[in-house]
């Protein structure tokens, strides 16, 4: 990274969103914000409030309900599909168990789409819950606007690396690997937990862009060499970051930083990740950038190397997916 950073940055889209010669300004605060942070906040995506206040009530009532209801929908049965809900504690972070319980989604393809029939891994349909009943389309209409938003951050990014606006549409994007998740941190009323305690450790996606719509709670942590800043939500403002996949492509100049989640002890939070990926078939390649920095290994939190990566998205990705749900280990790889 360039230099310590004391708060994310935040940056309105319209004029990248509009095409209007003004976007080259956005794309280079994009890219400043990649190398310096990592994360930045946006404004101006164009994505209905109306829409966000529906998926967040309608969360709220599906994970209000016992748990009984709540795993008739469990992950066992979505398969190598990878969707479905799990309980608090059965996802891992860096080998340790989370304080947050969840609803997995992807694309909706149904059993007649050709990567179903083949068999493909975290390719299918989703389980969605008999209650609320609306928050299936509730999430399949917010999913298609954050690909749509993913699609033009991609195009922002590109051109912050002097690439034309359709690189990565053109060799990794056309048709994304989108995942989308709902995350509820319960509160520690219980215990009345004083010190600090982890709804998720450290730790960096390990994709290549992240979206995230938080609700009014807080407790999203982004590390700023080796001091830890809040990043709050903004109003009307998602927060983006890269992740390691994108940090491997450009070499380390783009970096995936490390984050974390620090629980309430009095209020419930919910959270709303959609991840923008490459093409389950896209056989990745590093970026020819001007700047390629020292590999810095031994100085990540997980010791890996950006330049260790061969083969495709998929492959790459189910070695990620076996650590963090070990139980569904067999079902995707």
């Amino acid at each position: 990274m360039d230099e310590a950073f004391s708060q994310v940055p935040l940056i309105d889209l319209r004029a990248l969103l509009a095409g209007t010669r003004e976007r080259h300004e956005v794309a280079r605060q994009i890219g400043k914000a990649c190398r310096q942070c990592g994360f930045f906040y946006i404004t101006g995506h164009g994505v209905a409030e109306s829409l966000q206040q529906q998926l967040e009530t309608l969360s709220r009532e599906f994970f209000a309900q016992p748990l009984e209801e709540k795993l008739k929908i469990r992950m066992a049965l979505g398969g190598s599909a990878w969707r479905g809900y799990f309980a608090v504690g059965e996802e891992l972070t860096a080998g340790k168990p989370d304080c947050k319980e969840g609803l997995y989604f992807g694309a909706e393809l149904d059993e007649t789409h050709p990567l179903v029939k083949a068999r493909t891994p975290m390719h299918g349909r989703n389980l969605f819950p008999a209650y609320p009943a609306a928050l299936r389309q509730t999430v399949l209409d917010y999913m298609h606007a954050m690909t749509t938003l993913g699609h033009q951050l991609m195009a922002g990014i590109a051109l912050s690396l002097d690439l034309e606006e359709t690189y990565f549409a053109q060799h990794y994007t056309q048709e994304p690997l989108t995942l989308f998740r709902l995350f509820h941190y319960p509160a520690d009323r219980a215990t009345q937990v004083q010190e600090a305690s982890w709804g998720v450790g450290e730790h960096t996606d390990y994709g290549v862009l992240t979206i995230l719509k938080q609700d009014e709670t807080g407790g999203l942590q982004v590390k700023s060499q080796g001091r830890w800043l809040d990043a709050p939500p903004l109003a009307q403002a998602f927060i983006c970051n890269i992740g390691d996949m994108l940090d491997r492509m450009t070499g380390g100049l783009y970096r995936s930083t490390p984050h974390r989640v620090q629980k309430s002890a009095q209020r419930d939070r919910l959270s709303f990740p959609f991840f923008f990926d490459p093409n389950f078939f896209a056989c990745i390649k590093p970026l020819e950038v001007k700047a390629k920095l020292p590999d810095d290994q031994y100085e990540r939190w997980d010791h890996a190397s950006v330049y260790e990566f061969t083969g495709t998205y998929g492959e790459y990705l189910l070695h990620k997916v076996a650590q963090v749900f070990p139980l569904l280990r067999q079902e995707v790889l």
